[in-house]
């Protein structure tokens, strides 16, 4: 009707309209990049399950060292992934302000990121130089 329609109620009520839908839209984009942060951490993981799964099941290939090469590509691969989002997830959340969601905090970003790569450097690490728990020769 037309007495519901916000236009008619004046510009002041206009404004408000358009500074709610502003603030919500970037609480919008504020979840969004939380999930999409989520997902490269999990594509940072699935990289390292591909690297462990690669190495267990090919681990006696001819020459030894080429499965252990080729799950360390993919391991280097997840601290790529973890780095990259974690810097362009800090780069987005300083541009944006919340209003009614709670942002997440950067330096909880920046530790999730960088556990997950000085893991995966762990992870290499033992690929490479430890054998069924002791330095391998």
């Amino acid at each position: 009707m037309a007495q519901d329609d916000p236009a008619d109620q004046g510009d002041d009520k206009n404004t408000k309209w358009a500074e709610n839908r502003t603030n919500w839209a970037e609480d919008r984009t504020i979840m969004a990049l939380e999930r999409t942060f989520a997902g490269w951490m999990r594509t940072a993981f699935a990289a390292i399950a591909i690297g462990i799964g690669f190495n267990a099941l090919f681990g006696k290939l001819d020459p030894p060292w080429l499965a252990k090469a080729i799950a360390t590509l993919f391991i280097l691969l997840a601290i790529v992934f973890a780095l990259g989002a974690e810097r362009r997830a800090c780069k987005a959340f300083d541009r944006l302000s919340s209003h009614a969601v709670d942002s997440p905090k950067l330096p909880n970003i920046r530790l999730i990121a960088w556990s997950i790569s000085a893991g995966a450097l762990l992870l290499t690490f033992g690929l490479w130089f430890l054998n069924d728990g002791s330095i391998s020769g």
